[in-house]
């Protein structure tokens, strides 16, 4: 039943030691009841079952490694149709030496092909050092092959007596250090070799054509190759220092080009062999991996239900003699057959000599709830539930929401093109929604309006009725049954002339002249009004109205929900004391102003409409007992205002004082312990009226209270003033509410007016531009005019004006219908089910 959660019970299941696992898997399959823990006290790393978790979680770990590594070489994983079942425990152990097996296979290529291409790395670095410093050496003569000089570098002119040079005497030698360097610390690197070598070096470098790869960081970065000279030991360790400081990769320099060539033909035959042997590296590692890739996805959802039986197995307690399970379940009572029958399944599977059973318990807690949902109302229930879940067995306002939410939209929405553009993107996604599926989107905007499809759908239906009701088509008319307005009778009744038309620039059309007007427009509103110049008053007057009939009907039938609750909870002294009040305060008020209204439609027409009274002058008298000098709006009105002013005052001190004082009797005036225990069953259900233990037990368990007196749970004394406190709240926001609620319904028509209008300006600006070009060159013009009248018609009306409707009738639904009978205050039923298992991989993106 979709109107009312579902029955729930509470059963403890016992299953017998040996069969256990098998009867969990079951029910993961099914997805029939939702665990308690039954050892809150126990920590998670004290419980029967760690070893096997962590066993498990050792198993993710190695599959996190594998899809990582099958992602990096880009094969697909193939998902499965049927999802596999959770493997038996002695499967365990083969699928862990599988995935050890082939994690070291994996990690020994992994680190041989890294070596490879580290040495590869290596050599192609060492060959541009060759290339590039060989252009330093035979660019220009020895000084300037070096680089410029610094000034505090000794002269190297040779002495003309002993044919040394300055350094030469002094015992030092000419030493080189090359090597690559990453482009972005060349400044600091030249800067650091200035102040610490105090300028006894030379250092030239140039930049590598080639983008290389830094294999620690897997960053493609430019490099700089670059050779540094200088005098002495001394001055060469700290350069060396520097070079290590600074993550240089140093290479030996040759002495000459002999040796120079000799190299870069070793380096050239060591590199194609290199990149022979990692080719047949990747191509083994990618068979290795496109292999595995094949089980990858049964190996992920087997571990995952593995770890969930685990963890649920820790929730249930042995017995004293340690040979049964106990397990604490929430269970909907519709399924308690098939909970038996999967017990059953799960024995027969297990091998049990003693079957496992069920037994229901009763229980004082307030169950869970459960709104059994299909792809269809699921969307309108989330809307719900974004709310609060709703209590126990209380009304569900979903079913209603899949016709009052997109109704309320399209009345914001209403334009018969934008309905149909939103009705044929909803129906696209819901006929490829298999294949949408399947693609499984990371965009989250994209999986919001997906999995708001048939919300749309019914939303942009909607909008297509009202946009036929308020004749309106992408800001334009459609004169479908031929209007019922007659200019041509305003001539033959003499009203107008030709010097009529040419002295006056505005004329109006009489309704009281003989064919002018015919009658009612067949459905919705003439189109001769898209036409006139009054037509913004008119449609403010049409909608304003309307909005407030469908806000007091909205209202009122929250209000009349309210007493399937009452009746549903046994609370009938409800009804009497909070419906019946409300219902009569609401309608008193603002239900005469709706049969104002309509009485004000129905009564006058065109004839006699300059004689109809304003209805809002009337409703403000009737607050403050005058317009007697007013004409009335229909004989007898002054007295039945009265009399249904008098009604609504009269109902704000039931609504405050009835509940309070009839709870006071109760308590007070029985003193027998039937009468006592009446007031405790009433007290549970009205401390909040939203607990639902009252109801879910039945009354033969009421009547056990005789001789266990202690099982009740609420305190027996009675507080008279945190009753009337409650109470009062509750009035002042019901009594408020009904003015501002009221009043938020005109919303209605102010977002409808705007949509209009916006919709009116976009066509005149730009639309119409293109349109009125009659030249050859308006039709190539008109192409690139409607395209950005279509863009702007999506990304404005659409798209921004559509978002703006659906909060607001999100608003008008949460606060103005709900909150006359929905609580939601419950606890969503969360089955134990597989397929509800959130995947740490899929998180991540690797599935």
């Amino acid at each position: 039943m979709v109107f009312r959660s579902e029955e729930m019970c509470l059963a403890q299941l016992f299953l017998q030691s040996g069969s256990e696992y098998d009867c969990i898997s079951e029910l993961g399959e099914l997805g029939l009841v939702e665990f308690r823990d039954l050892n809150p006290s126990v920590s998670s790393f004290q419980r029967r079952f760690v070893s096997e978790i962590k066993r498990c979680e050792e198993m993710e770990r190695i599959l996190g490694y594998l899809l990582r590594e099958i992602q990096k070489t880009h094969i697909a994983v193939p998902e499965e149709d049927e999802s596999p079942l959770a493997p038996l425990p002695r499967q365990v152990l083969e699928i862990m030496e599988q995935l050890q097996r082939l994690e070291m296979e994996l990690s020994e290529v992994a680190r041989n092909k890294e070596k490879l291409q580290r040495n590869l790395l290596e050599l192609t670095e060492y060959t541009h050092m060759l290339k590039i410093t060989r252009t330093f050496i035979h660019s220009r003569s020895r000084h300037e092959a070096l680089g410029p000089q610094y000034e505090e570098f000794p002269t190297m002119e040779t002495d003309s007596v002993s044919g040394c040079t300055g350094m030469q005497r002094l015992g030092a030698k000419l030493g080189f250090v090359s090597g690559l360097i990453q482009r972005v610390k060349v400044e600091a690197f030249e800067r650091m070799l200035w102040r610490v070598c105090k300028g006894y070096t030379i250092l030239s470098y140039a930049e590598v054509d080639e983008n290389l790869t830094d294999l620690d960081t897997g960053e493609i970065s430019k490099s700089v190759v670059f050779l540094i000279s200088f005098w002495g030991d001394q001055i060469g360790q700290k350069v060396q220092k520097i070079c290590d400081c600074y993550h240089c990769h140093l290479y030996p320099h040759p002495e000459n080009d002999e040796e120079r060539a000799d190299v870069l033909d070793s380096l050239r035959t060591r590199i194609q062999d290199l990149n022979n042997v990692l080719h047949r590296t990747e191509e083994y590692l990618r068979q290795v991996l496109q292999k595995a890739s094949q089980s990858a996805f049964s190996w992920v959802v087997q571990v995952k239900k593995m770890k969930a039986i685990y963890h649920i197995l820790n929730l249930c307690s042995f017995d004293v003699t340690n040979k049964c399970l106990i397990a604490e379940v929430w269970c909907p009572v519709s399924d308690l057959a098939n909970l038996r029958g999967a017990l059953e399944e799960g024995a027969r599977k297990g091998d049990a000599t003693v079957p496992s059973f069920v037994n229901r318990i009763p229980s004082s807690d307030t169950p869970p709830t459960l709104l059994r949902t299909n792809k269809f109302t699921s969307g309108f229930q989330s809307i719900v539930e974004a709310y609060g879940v709703g209590d126990y067995r209380e009304v569900s306002p979903a079913p209603y929401t899949i016709i009052t939410f997109p109704f309320l939209f399209a009345v914001m929405f209403g334009d018969l093109g934008h309905g149909i553009v939103m009705s044929l993107f909803a129906l696209w996604m819901v006929l490829t929604e298999k294949q949408q599926k399947k693609k499984r989107s990371s965009n989250e905007i994209w999986e919001t309006f997906f999995s708001g499809r048939y919300i749309i759908l019914m939303m942009g239906i909607f909008s297509i009725y009202t946009g036929l009701i308020y004749n309106d088509c992408f800001s334009k008319s459609l004169n479908i049954f031929g209007s019922a307005w007659s200019v041509k009778a305003m001539f033959t009744n003499q009203q107008w002339t030709n010097k009529t038309l040419q002295t006056n620039s505005l004329l109006t059309l009489d309704p009281n002249v003989t064919g002018v007007f015919t009658g009612p427009y067949p459905f919705g509103i003439d189109p001769i009004w898209n036409l006139a110049v009054n037509r913004l008053s008119f449609l403010n007057s049409y909608k304003m109205k309307m909005s407030v009939v469908i806000g007091v009907i909205h209202m009122s039938f929250g209000v009349v929900l309210s007493i399937f609750n009452h009746l549903h909870f046994q609370q009938k002294f409800n009804i009497y004391l909070l419906f019946l009040p409300e219902l009569l305060f609401l309608l008193c008020l603002f239900g005469y102003l709706v049969f104002m209204i309509v009485y004000k439609w129905l009564v006058f027409g065109a004839r006699d409409s300059s004689q109809a009274p304003s209805i809002l002058i009337h409703f403000i008298n009737m607050f403050v007992m005058q317009g007697k000098d007013l004409a009335p709006l229909y004989p007898g009105q002054t007295g039945l205002q009265i009399f249904l002013i008098v009604i609504a005052m009269l109902s704000v001190p039931v609504m405050l004082l009835g509940k309070p004082l009839y709870l006071y009797w109760l308590y007070r005036g029985g003193k027998g312990l039937r009468r006592r225990r009446g007031y405790e069953r009433v007290r549970r259900v009205s401390e909040d009226d939203t607990s639902a233990a009252a109801s879910y037990e039945d009354d033969d368990e009421e009547e056990g209270l005789d001789e266990t007196p202690g099982r009740e749970a609420l305190p027996k004394e009675f507080d008279f003033g945190d009753v009337l406190l409650y109470q009062s709240i509750h009035t002042i926001e019901f009594c408020l509410g009904c003015i501002s609620n009221t009043a938020s319904y005109l919303r209605l028509w102010a977002l409808s007016l705007a949509h209009a209008q916006l919709s009116e300006v976009l066509w005149g600006m730009v639309m119409r531009l293109g349109l009125r070009m009659t030249t050859r060159v308006g039709v190539v013009f008109l192409v690139p005019v409607f395209g950005l009248f279509a863009v702007l018609t999506v990304s404005i009306l659409l798209v921004m004006e559509g978002l703006s409707a659906f909060l607001h009738a999100l608003r008008l639904h949460w606060v103005e219908f709900q909150n006359k009978f929905y609580h939601g205050t419950g606890v969503k039923f969360l089955p134990f089910d597989f397929s509800l298992l959130p995947s740490v991989f899929e998180q991540d993106g690797l599935l």
